[in-house]
């Protein structure tokens, strides 16, 4: 199955890019399915018909459907949920707060990608398309398998077998005192299940054969440094981007003069779009005239963004991380566009390499030849981070 995923400001139009090129995709009798993971759905109102949370067929190889997260989490995780409930009502609170709180921020958000990984799972469909959530929570979504994973390693699996070792002999006291029962097995079992998703699906996501991400953007200042940043964070976490829209460009035809100012803004952050993405295919889209909402609309739309081409092709591919051996030295090549060095933050403790930017943090497990050495200095270069790492021991 071909994942491509759309993100990018809210507000810049990805839904109804994820939805022409779908409607091309169809078009090329490709099987179909537009997922749209954003909360604040939108995709129902472009394609201008009933979505829910099952695909829904559209027209002949395009279905559509809208993730509802309450499902997904009380299939996923209702035993925990339950649980939690069952804890917070024994320390006073009423049913309503508990089943609330039971509901941890950013759970709807988790569950969009084992959605996600269902569908490929699944097998149904030859092409999957995600309306994403905006920037900032795709992005944090993606730092999960790997955040995810540290938990479980360090913490998770030791409790677990405390727990299942120690519940027959602590229940028959801890339950009076309490108020509530020790977790039984499927409430232990449900979040390293869940896990256990979340890292396949990392696997899909960083396999750029497989999966591409495109941005969507406008061309404004606040919105060009957003994706800018989006596209550095999907380098550090090995996720591939092989094209850029620019969208809602005002055409040379408008010759209105409350445009004019709007058109000269518009040609300088034109430029910086192809300066900074390059070598990054990159579409330009216009400003419509009516809104883009219904079939007709998303068939222009269609028609200037591909043409004749195939959507489903990789337009570009990127190599976000490279290993570079040279005469008995080695040096770790992360690509990170745009993003001046001062900017990185880097830490090593056994195996692994943290790099933080900004509020960014990725934990890189390096393998054996580099997990014995210590990083020995850093510099950008034709956007790598280039980490250069040498045996202490032998200086």
């Amino acid at each position: 199955m071909r994942v491509i995923l759309m993100t990018g400001k809210g507000g810049v139009g990805k839904t109804s890019v994820a939805a022409a090129t779908g409607l091309r995709c169809a078009e090329l009798g490709y099987k179909t399915l537009v997922l749209s993971t954003d909360p604040a759905h939108s995709l129902a109102d472009s394609f201008d018909l009933e979505l829910g949370h099952d695909p829904v067929q559209v027209r002949p190889n395009l279905w559509g459907a809208e993730l509802d997260a309450l499902r997904e989490l009380e299939g996923n995780w209702g035993a925990v949920k339950r649980y939690i409930t069952q804890v917070l009502q024994a320390r006073g609170l009423d049913g309503v707060q508990a089943e609330e709180l039971a509901i941890l921020p950013g759970m709807d958000e988790i569950f969009g990608l084992v959605r996600m990984k269902r569908h490929y799972d699944e097998g149904d469909f030859d092409i999957l398309i995600i309306d994403s959530a905006p920037t900032g929570t795709a992005l944090r979504l993606l730092s999960l398998p790997e955040v995810g994973g540290w938990y479980m390693r360090r913490f998770y699996k030791p409790l677990q077998g405390m727990s299942a070792a120690l519940r027959p002999l602590v229940e028959p006291f801890f339950k009076p005192i309490a108020g509530f029962s020790l977790p039984d097995n499927e409430v232990m079992d449900a979040p390293y299940e869940f896990y256990e998703q979340i890292e396949a699906l990392e696997k899909v996501l960083t396999d750029n054969t497989k999966t591409s991400v495109r941005l969507v953007m406008n061309p404004e200042k606040m919105v060009i440094k957003e994706s800018l940043r989006a596209h550095a964070y999907l380098s550090l976490y090995n996720v591939a981007t092989d094209m850029v829209v620019a969208n809602r460009v005002i055409p040379d035809e408008v010759q209105d003069p409350f445009f004019k100012r709007w058109k000269e803004n518009q040609d300088i952050y034109k430029k910086e779009i192809y300066d900074n993405f390059h070598p990054l295919p990159i579409k330009e889209a216009p400003l419509f005239p009516t809104e883009m909402c219904g079939m007709e609309a998303l068939e222009r739309l269609k028609e200037i963004l591909y043409k004749d081409e195939d959507p489903t092709q990789v337009y570009y591919k990127e190599n976000t991380i490279k290993i570079i051996q040279e005469q008995g030295n080695y040096s770790l090549h992360l690509y990170l566009p745009g993003i001046p060095k001062e900017q990185i933050q880097l830490n090593k403790t056994g195996d692994e390499l943290n790099v933080r930017i900004g509020n960014h943090r990725r934990n890189l497990v390096l393998p054996q030849a580099l997990a014995a050495l210590q990083p020995s200095g850093a510099k950008m270069e034709d956007d790598y981070l280039k980490i250069s790492f040498k045996d202490i021991a032998k200086v």
